[in-house]
């Protein structure tokens, strides 16, 4: 896959590309720009760095693991990673959008774009682990796919999704 230019409503133009495998230096530089409540939000608990092995976890691509990175123009470095990592006809997704940028469409944007990606590769069902107060997550997912069912574990919300094809013109 290609660089793709995104045009989130009422967000700024994004160039959406993959992640090279082991770009650590991506991964770090949007978990930098994370705030506390967003890092514990998106981890599901407290998270003040990321360890080598979270790093290198993080940036693996490859046949199971699909990320997608999403830079704004005239920004040195990037806004939002959104990861998918398969198995079978099953993939969990999650994703982070730095801050400054958040509230713009961008997630939802290239999240959108990461369940089309997983769609094209033939999964039919997501999941995701999303902290009980982070409701933008929640109606993110709510967006994006399906709701099949939404479980509480704790402090953290399971969402299982189905994402369908999207229905053929004239059918």
């Amino acid at each position: 896959m290609h660089a793709r230019v995104l045009r989130p409503r009422g967000g700024p133009t994004l160039v959406v590309r993959p992640l090279r495998h082991g770009d650590v230096r991506t991964v770090s530089s949007v978990f930098e720009r994370l705030s506390e409540r967003s890092r514990r939000t998106r981890f599901n608990g407290p998270k003040p760095r990321l360890g080598a092995a979270e790093l290198a976890r993080l940036a693996t691509v490859d046949a199971t693991h699909h990320v997608l990175v999403a830079h704004v123009e005239g920004e040195p470095r990037p806004v939002a990673i959104a990861r998918l990592v398969r198995s079978g006809v099953r993939a969990e997704i999650a994703f982070e959008v730095v801050d400054a940028y958040q509230r713009r469409g961008i997630g939802s944007a290239l999240a959108a774009e990461l369940v089309a990606d997983a769609r094209a590769a033939g999964v039919i069902e997501v999941t995701a682990v999303v902290a009980s107060d982070n409701p933008a997550a929640l109606a993110l997912l709510h967006r994006i796919v399906t709701v099949l069912e939404v479980c509480l574990d704790g402090p953290d919300v399971l969402v299982r999704g189905a994402i369908a094809r999207p229905a053929l013109a004239g059918a």
